[in-house]
């Protein structure tokens, strides 16, 4: 069962994050949010181990809008990696479909909102792009921007579960019973999606990549989003 006021202090931190005038403030919020959010699945892992319950997967419809959907949809995938859920990008349906145990679900769609608010604001504060003849350079740079902050994030939130873990870890069980629930998230992907193939982002403004990387420093997740074949 998903520990509601933990949810309310997940939420709280991260509409600080969002709102937020000072990008140091909103990287510290994201990231404790994004470790209570992996204690959180830790300790509901746990207990379901202990207590012999069966709880299974779940999936549930992400909105993945234009502009700029297969970055978006990369944010998407690599904050579901954090949280041991998979994302499956319909690019035809404007959506993903994400999968997972049910608190991690929840956290999932917590993180990718509010990041995704903190990555649009620090793109449209970037301004316009143009190259040196005139010519705008913006729908490349923001492409580019987008991606990069994706990566970067990714990487971030990987480093504050991968913490959370080895802090819980000893003299717990808790790495066999994360490898169970990881293989039950594959297995319920594979059975809805048999078929999935890799995406690669296009990037091609290098500015925009360094603004990106540098924004998901100051913010707060590779290059590649899963999308279904269908």
């Amino acid at each position: 069962m998903t520990d509601q006021r933990m949810l309310q202090r997940i939420r709280a931190l991260l509409a600080k994050a969002e709102s937020t005038e000072f990008p140091e403030e909103a990287e510290a919020l994201s990231t404790r949010a994004q470790e209570l959010m992996a204690r959180h699945s830790i300790d509901q892992a746990l207990l379901d181990a202990a207590s012999g319950a069966r709880e299974s997967p779940n999936s549930r419809r992400v909105p993945v809008e234009n502009p700029y959907e297969m970055p978006k949809a990369t944010l998407l995938h690599v904050v579901a990696e954090a949280n041991r859920c998979r994302a499956i990008w319909h690019k035809d349906r404007r959506a993903s479909t994400v999968f997972g145990f049910p608190a991690d679900l929840e956290a999932v769609e917590m993180m990718f909102t509010s990041l995704l608010v903190q990555a649009t604001g620090a793109m449209l504060r970037s301004g316009t792009h143009q190259d040196e003849y005139g010519r705008s350079r913006t729908k490349s740079f923001r492409q580019s921007f987008l991606t990069a902050y994706a990566t970067r994030i990714g990487e971030r939130l990987h480093e504050a579960t991968r913490s959370a873990v080895e802090e819980a870890s000893p003299g717990t069980g808790l790495l066999p019973v994360l490898a169970t629930r990881e293989a039950a998230v594959q297995k319920a992907v594979a059975e809805v999606f048999p078929r999935i193939r890799r995406f690669a982002n296009s990037v091609t403004n290098h500015d925009g990549v360094r603004a990106g990387r540098a924004a998901a420093d100051l913010a707060a997740l590779g290059h590649h989003a899963q999308v279904t074949t269908d």
